[in-house]
């Protein structure tokens, strides 16, 4: 196994300065002269200097990966699953890796999502209507400019001399601080900051942005949500913002293992009434599929998404989800009363 560079040459030194620090005063100008080598060390210069060029493939198969017949992403001559570590001791360059790799992917699902099921890919806000909402980027990370300061000193009446000594002592001091800043977290290669977008700050925000531009002005008679996880809390926040406006246009609405809480999000009676007859939430448990689910909520009814798996819970609850949407239209075009599963979920609720 390979040992970087770095390895090799920091070792030594801090064993070094550990025997002189002992060694007594009589070896201060050691220690100064070894501490001086330390902040002369670049780090990432060290680290790069084995490393091989960032020149990655732009191509899935250029990476010797696909996807199988299950969507599981495997090497093409070994079958095997996707390894991080590809080289030893390279972390750095393993990143890079896994970026350039993820990068290829991302295009890879829209192309599916676009192609095999039909979706239109649109970025907000520009006008046009939206089928998946986006509630998880709020913001992009960008370089973070360096700002200069200039020292409070220059303005002073000490002299120069004295000045000069105060500006190189800080300027050492900034270059240790940085070295060893590098040195715990050498990944770290710039400083970034990030700037949220113009009214989707949070997946809140973007929820009740994309209800006020494209949901609350389309032309559909029938409006169904599905949420899952921290959706449904969207969703939720949604309806206390827009509470009129939702009941009028929103149908049915399918949450997916939501973690919303209409006690901590001060959710009014009309509310929780309006979610009792409109809502269910397929929650993970191993009970199967649309087993009904004990609930402390007086919200909407609660059962099973056939797995105990949080991740799964959207895709293993879609057969009953598409059959409660088709209910629940029928139902709003016949004036007909709700489901009688919904409504004997509603009554146990009611007794609770």
């Amino acid at each position: 196994m390979s040992i970087s560079l770095s390895s090799l040459i920091l070792l030594p030194i801090w064993i070094n300065m550990a025997q002189i620090q002992q060694g007594g005063p009589d070896e201060k100008e050691k220690t100064t002269a070894l501490k001086d080598l330390l902040s002369r060390i670049d780090l990432d210069e060290l680290m790069k200097k084995d490393e091989p060029p960032l020149d990655f493939p732009d191509t899935l198969e250029g990476f010797e990966y696909a996807f199988n017949e299950k969507g599981q992403l495997r090497h093409i001559k070994t079958g095997e699953p996707f390894v991080f570590n590809y080289r030893e001791d390279l972390h750095r360059w393993n990143q890079k890796r896994y970026e350039a790799l993820g990068e290829i992917i991302t295009k890879y699902v829209y192309e599916l999502l676009e192609k095999d099921c039909n979706l239109k890919k649109v970025s907000i806000p520009e006008g046009y209507g939206v089928i998946v909402l986006n509630p998880n980027e709020n913001y992009i990370e960008v370089e973070k400019p360096k700002i200069h300061v200039q020292s409070s000193s220059d303005s002073s009446d000490e002299p120069a001399e004295k000045r000069e000594r105060k500006d190189k002592v800080s300027k050492e001091t900034k270059k240790r601080r940085d070295f060893y800043e590098k040195y715990r977290n050498p990944q770290r290669e710039k400083e970034m900051m990030q700037l949220y977008i113009r009214e989707n700050g949070s997946p809140e925000e973007h929820a009740i942005y994309v209800w006020d531009h494209f949901i609350a002005q389309a032309a559909a008679e029938n409006v169904f949500f599905v949420a899952h996880s921290y959706g449904g809390l969207a969703f939720v926040e949604l309806m206390i913002q827009r509470e009129a406006d939702v009941k009028n246009k929103v149908t049915a609405v399918a949450l997916t293992d939501s973690v919303h809480n209409v006690w901590h999000q001060e959710a009014g009676k009309t509310i929780r009434e309006w979610m009792r007859e409109n809502c269910c939430n397929w929650v993970s448990s191993s009970e199967p599929l649309d087993t009904s689910v004990e609930s402390m909520l007086p919200d909407c009814p609660r059962v099973s998404a056939g797995t105990d798996r949080h991740e799964l819970t959207s895709w293993k609850s879609f057969p009953s989800i598409f059959k409660f949407f088709t209910e629940a239209s029928e139902a709003k075009t016949s004036s007909l009363k709700p489901a009688v599963t919904r409504r004997s979920h509603r009554i146990k609720h009611e007794e609770l």
